[in-house]
């Protein structure tokens, strides 16, 4: 205890002190007069938003502010709910246990630091809420944690989102199978992918035939035997069977998309969230008539060769078709910058306000199962909002506000300066991940080792 209020003081200290001290809070907070985007309900122009206690309360005209409650001027300016990044790793670091091709065991949810300053960033371009997930080294990687942007707490179980669906990472073509150059390690082909899912889902349904027949047979009076061996990998991979996990799957090509999609319905898998998806397009009716869901870059491609065809049209093209889609980041630097990567769909397959915002907000709540809470402004959702100066879907929209839970984590006006932690503008900056040229791969953060014997055959 007294090591813990040593680090609280050295904080108070740095200026995080209050923060710090306000980490388990729930704020009340009056927003008033601005211009409301709520995503689901249209947009209301000169509107007031009230939050109590972290929740959504009130919205309408003219709402008086209860005594001594923190208002908001929101004249002039943009009210929208936070942002959504269904892909990201910050708060994460080493975010591959690349030792097995299935790994459910694991979980990102465990190695949380709070202390990243990428989740400051993060909140200082609008967004509340991200989904840390493992990478992509295995065909069936650790499961995963939605996460609330609570910057300032010293507790890591303070960012998890409560009540938040359970989550897993599964991986699909180049980085589950190492190009074919992991030395003894399967998978090696993207056939070989598909194989070892079908495996661990097979040997999932054994494992829990075997516990129905023991749980069945101890309910028989004198029953002596023993239960079977348990095993947390088996215990994770039964819950994707018995749809209590979501499944996020890190996919490209439009073939190995319609694999998976053949293999979850051989197994009766409905809940599934393909990521990246660069491809989709060419599936966009298989991925709807699936109920599967896609989230998706709005224009990175050709970073690697099985990357090398997509189109600028692909969240749009999805949309129309169906499929909830969203659009993420996969970077802490591009997590800031998500709402103008949401406006480039209106450039490129003419989205509405709304439908554009929608990737980025109520589409990746969905995803995350926690739409019922986050993803638009209305009564009863958590108060995590975002306040901008100009419309965010436009190249001039700057957030001034960011606020998780009623409370304001971003202040652009009144934050301090050293806060933001600015990098030296003359550091050297080394963009790529590998020596041998390989484009800078988020998923891959902590899988270096896998490459290294095709860095030296390169060299």
């Amino acid at each position: 205890m007294k090591t813990i209020r040593i680090i609280l003081t050295l904080l108070a200290v740095l200026g995080l002190g209050q923060a710090v001290w306000a980490q388990a809070e729930k704020g009340t907070v009056l927003i008033k007069n601005g211009t409301v985007l709520t995503v689901t309900k249209g947009t209301l122009t000169e509107t007031d938003v009230l939050i109590r206690e972290g929740k959504i309360v009130q919205i309408g005209k003219g709402i008086a502010a209860p005594q001594g409650v923190n208002v908001i001027d929101a004249t002039g300016l943009y009210v929208m709910p936070g942002i959504i990044d269904a892909h990201s790793h910050i708060a994460l670091d080493q975010i591959n246990e690349g030792t097995n091709s299935i790994t459910p065991e694991v979980n990102t949810g465990d190695a949380l630091n709070p202390f990243e300053v990428e989740i400051y960033r993060a909140l200082a371009g609008g967004c509340t809420v991200s989904h840390a997930l493992h990478g992509s080294a295995n065909s069936i990687g650790g499961q995963s944690q939605t996460i609330k942007h609570r910057w300032g707490t010293y507790d890591p179980n303070a960012l998890k989102m409560e009540g938040a669906p359970r989550t897993i990472k599964f991986a699909l073509g180049e980085n589950p199978t190492g190009h074919g150059r992991r030395d003894g390690t399967q998978p090696q082909t993207r056939m070989g992918v598909e194989f070892v899912i079908r495996k661990a889902f097979s040997e999932a349904r054994e494992y829990m035939a075997k516990w129905d027949a023991y749980n069945k047979a101890k309910a028989v009076k004198g029953f002596r035997g023993a239960p079977p061996a348990y095993s947390l990998r088996m215990e994770t991979l039964a819950d994707i069977l018995k749809g209590n996990i979501i499944v996020h799957c890190h996919s490209y090509r439009a073939d190995e998309i319609q694999m998976l999609l053949r293999v979850c319905k051989d197994f009766g898998v409905t809940k599934v969230v393909f990521q990246h998806t660069n491809e989709g397009f060419k599936v966009a009716p298989e991925i709807a008539a699936a109920g599967a869901m896609a989230s998706v870059f709005s224009d990175w491609w050709q970073y690697k060769l099985e990357v090398y065809y997509s189109t600028a049209y692909n969240a749009a093209i999805l949309a129309r078709n169906g499929v909830v889609t969203s659009i993420n980041s996969d970077s802490p630097d591009l997590i800031r910058h998500l709402y103008h990567e949401a406006g480039k769909t209106q450039k490129y397959g003419g989205l509405s306000d709304d439908e554009a915002l929608a990737l980025i907000t109520i589409n990746p709540a969905k995803q995350l199962g926690v739409e019922s809470r986050l993803g638009s402004l209305e009564v009863g959702k958590d108060g995590d909002v975002a306040i901008f100066k100009n419309h965010p879907l436009s190249i001039y929209g700057v957030p001034q506000y960011t606020l998780v839970d009623g409370i304001v984590r971003f202040d652009r006006a009144k934050d301090a300066a050293d806060q933001r932690l600015m990098v030296d503008p003359k550091q050297t900056v080394d963009v790529t991940m590998y020596e041998n040229g390989h484009g800078y791969d988020f998923c891959m953060s902590g899988a270096e080792f896998l490459f290294e014997e095709e860095s030296k055959e390169n060299k």
